[in-house]
């Protein structure tokens, strides 16, 4: 008998970017578990893929095209999955993007794009839940994907890691502010994981070299090595596991 309480069923889990790679590992994992999952993203071929693949599990299964940089966007979509699932339980903000410059080259307008989704879009999401599960009550859960890049030093991405990093003070502050109304919130930090936002970058043979050989568990990760922790995020087993960094990297930032 399964340990009941990873079991979702009535449970419903909102997915930021979850049409792929680490988001999309979460939200089958959810839909698995029992949970009636809503994903977000800009792509519509890949939200329609994704969301026939979530169905698949016997659960309902919402793709919604929200830039998550756009606040009225993101209230719009969240609106749009409490008409159509009734509550969200769970939210992972988790869309992000990547970039790289020298900083001593770096325009202002990339420091913005950047900022754009993996700061203000995180605000947006994790602000319009939060109401939402303080006004319905019975608390929930929150979690926003960060990165090893938030506590380790990443040359040429400081916009990226300067998200990452404020991604976990954030998480921390809402643990203890939301903590009075059975509101949990952590933080991922993912390693070195193959998505379609790293095809380019792992296909480098000094990545192959240099990197791969440096990782403990001698693989990359992927969306899949995801699912578990949000599974359990999302599930009453966690309910007293609050403002905490779960690393994610197969051992890579402890060799």
């Amino acid at each position: 008998m399964a340990y009941a309480p990873f079991d979702l069923t009535g449970k419903v889990a909102l997915i930021t970017g979850g049409n792929s790679g680490i988001g999309l590992g979460m939200a089958d994992a959810l839909a698995q578990a029992g949970a009636d999952v809503c994903i977000w993203g800009t792509n519509a071929d890949k939200n329609a893929a994704a969301e026939r693949s979530l169905a698949a599990h016997g659960h309902r299964a919402l793709a919604l095209r929200c830039d998550v940089g756009d606040e009225a966007e993101v209230e719009q979509a969240f609106a749009t999955a409490l008409e159509r699932l009734g509550r969200v339980d769970a939210c992972f903000a988790n869309a992000g993007i990547g970039g790289a410059m020298p900083f001593v080259e770096m325009t202002t307008d990339e420091w913005r794009r950047v900022l754009r989704i993996n700061l203000d879009g995180v605000f947006f999401t994790l602000r319009t839940a939060a109401r939402h599960m303080v006004a319905r009550g019975g608390g929930g859960s929150l979690a926003v994907t960060s990165s090893l890049a938030a506590i380790e030093g990443q040359a040429r991405g400081e916009h990226y890691a300067a998200t990452k990093g404020a991604g976990i003070a954030m998480i921390r502050a809402l643990a203890v502010e939301l903590a009075r109304h059975g509101i949990r919130a952590n933080a991922i930090l993912p390693g070195w994981i193959e998505t379609p936002l790293t095809a380019n970058l792992f296909a480098w043979e000094a990545m192959q070299k240099k990197v791969l050989p440096r990782i403990p568990m001698r693989r990359w990760g992927d969306g899949n090595d995801f699912g578990g922790l949000a599974v359990y995020l999302a599930s009453d087993a966690s309910r007293y596991h609050s403002g905490d960094t779960l690393v994610v990297d197969g051992g890579y930032s402890l060799f």
